[in-house]
């Protein structure tokens, strides 16, 4: 059973179409890179090539994220989305093509990086919706609804893999791909498909200047900049935890880990969304990142697998929190017309930080073991209480913004 909270949110005219539609195409999303590896490697039998087809795909994801936002921002989500879809659809099909028929590596990158170029960032029309349905009187709940959308993102990140794991597992590497191409396309179509919760583009050349100004603002400058290092921390643990379970002699002990985790998350997402906080939210995400930095502090020096687990049970738990205020600070941090494009710059930060966590932590790795890893991990918290303190005068809604403080 959903609590109230929730309920009453997907009981407003519309939300729970539009947010079930993105849930599903989430998924779709969650299990493409990794059903690249799969069909790729099982193809040609190198990883070298499975990850120049997927750093391809990462990269043009990245880079072409904010800017199909604009386009959305510009000229509406039920108008761009569809296209973009179409593309993404013919990428996914190219590159199957290209695979069964042996096309050597470049040609593979190149459809990888049609492929995430034209991948639809669901998760930020999702977001962009639930701020333009709940303006004005209702704004105090956007932090119950990005802690849905918190919790969507993690179900994705959880059984997406699985499912995109079990296909290439049993020797069927392509459906797994063709799945996620489904979900996404399907979902996405879905999701276009709601009209009217849509929110209205920029109409005028001058609004649209204007508001792009917005993405300049200190206090963006300043989520952009946690974002980033939300990455670092990601990608640190993600390499940390692997090599510490196998320094100890127990790799099959990373699964777990992560599950703890992940779990974690999930559990943390859950409970924060279901009851309102009385502080104003760049107090909250100051809080949050000072708490995620304290519990990093014993991660260098765990030498336990079990300590391990609930070192990286209480951080997981910390980063929900964390998303969902800094989600509910952008929308109020920038104009409304450009919303999409600021969620989308913020999920491009993120990937860059976790790309430039997994060279740097692996090469700490590889001199200091695993607590190298983590020390850059701990860092990463670090910088983000830094900013977050810092920022809590730039972090003021903007002036003709409605503030969302209780």
């Amino acid at each position: 059973m959903l609590p109230a909270t929730y309920r009453h949110l997907l009981r407003t005219p519309g939300a729970a179409a539009f947010f079930l539609t993105s849930a599903a195409g989430r998924v779709g999303i969650a299990m493409t890179s990794l059903g690249l590896v799969w069909l790729i490697h099982a193809r040609t039998g190198s990883y070298a090539v499975a990850g120049l087809v997927t750093g391809g795909f990462a990269v043009a994801e990245a880079l072409a994220g904010p800017q199909l936002g604009r386009l959305v921002d510009r000229f509406g989500q039920t108008r761009v989305l569809p296209l973009a879809l179409l593309a993404h659809a013919a990428a996914v099909a190219v590159l199957l093509t290209l695979v069964a028929s042996g096309s050597p590596a470049w040609l593979l990158t190149a459809a990888g990086v049609a492929a995430g170029a034209s991948i639809p960032q669901l998760g930020a029309l999702s977001g962009a919706r639930w701020a333009a349905l709940l303006r004005g009187g209702r704004s105090a709940e956007l932090p119950a609804a990005f802690a849905l959308e918190s919790l969507s993102n993690g179900f994705a990140y959880l059984a997406g893999p699985v499912l995109v794991s079990v296909a290439g597992a049993s020797g069927h590497p392509a459906f797994g791909s063709a799945l996620a191409a489904t979900l996404v396309v399907g979902g996405g179509l879905a999701f276009a498909a709601q009209r009217r919760t849509a929110p209205p583009p920029a109409s005028e050349a001058a609004e649209r200047r204007r508001a792009g100004r917005s993405l300049l603002r200190p206090g963006f400058a300043v989520l952009a900049g946690i974002n980033l290092a939300i990455g670092v921390f990601f990608g640190s643990m993600q390499v940390s935890v692997t090599a510490f379970a196998v320094e100890h002699g127990v790799p099959a002990a990373a699964a777990p880990l992560f599950a703890a985790s992940s779990c974690g998350e999930l559990l943390a997402g859950w409970l924060y969304g279901v009851r309102r906080w009385r502080a104003a939210p760049r107090v909250q995400l100051a809080a949050g990142t000072s708490v995620l930095a304290v519990c990093c502090l014993s991660l260098p020096v765990t030498d336990s697998l079990p300590g391990l687990g609930v070192a990286v049970a209480l951080t997981g738990m910390t980063i929900p929190p964390i998303l969902v205020v800094t989600s509910v600070l952008t929308q109020s941090a920038v104009h409304r017309y450009v919303l999409t494009q600021a969620f989308t710059w913020l999920n491009s930060a993120s990937a860059a930080g976790s790309a430039i966590a997994a060279a740097a932590s692996g090469r700490a790795v590889d001199t200091f073991g695993a607590p190298g890893g983590f020390t850059i991990a701990s860092a990463a918290a670090l910088t983000m209480t830094v900013l977050a303190l810092t920022g809590l005068r730039a972090l003021r809604p903007a002036a003709g913004e409605p503030a969302i403080d209780p």
